[in-house]
């Protein structure tokens, strides 16, 4: 959601406050002693904490690369068996992972 920069021309201070596009031009009608102050683009807020990559996340990425042998996750992600990577390294030398697409070249 976007903040919006107002000047408050009763304390002469600078508010920000955050709100829906949609809900601007309500609130510029309600609040009249604010004035809007384009100091640059309105910034957004996507959220509070970052992204945690723990060991339960990790379990589910080599779970759907266990399922998806042929993916490009299961390429970064790793955690094949030595069968299964030598069956998926002949697969792509004969083009037979490439999503249904076949190389017929004898």
């Amino acid at each position: 959601m976007p903040l919006y920069d107002f000047l408050n021309e009763q304390t002469g201070e600078i508010e920000s406050h955050m709100m829906k596009i949609s809900q601007l031009d309500d609130f510029k009608q309600q609040n009249n002693h604010l004035k809007q102050q384009i100091l640059g683009a309105p910034s957004t807020v996507s959220g509070t904490g970052g992204f945690k990559n723990d060991e339960g996340w990790k379990e589910n990425l080599a779970r759907i690369a266990e399922a998806h042998p042929h993916s490009a996750l299961a390429e970064r992600q790793g955690g094949r068996s030595t069968t299964k990577a030598k069956v998926s390294e002949i697969a792509k030398k004969h083009g037979l992972n490439n999503k249904g697409k076949y190389n017929m070249d004898l």
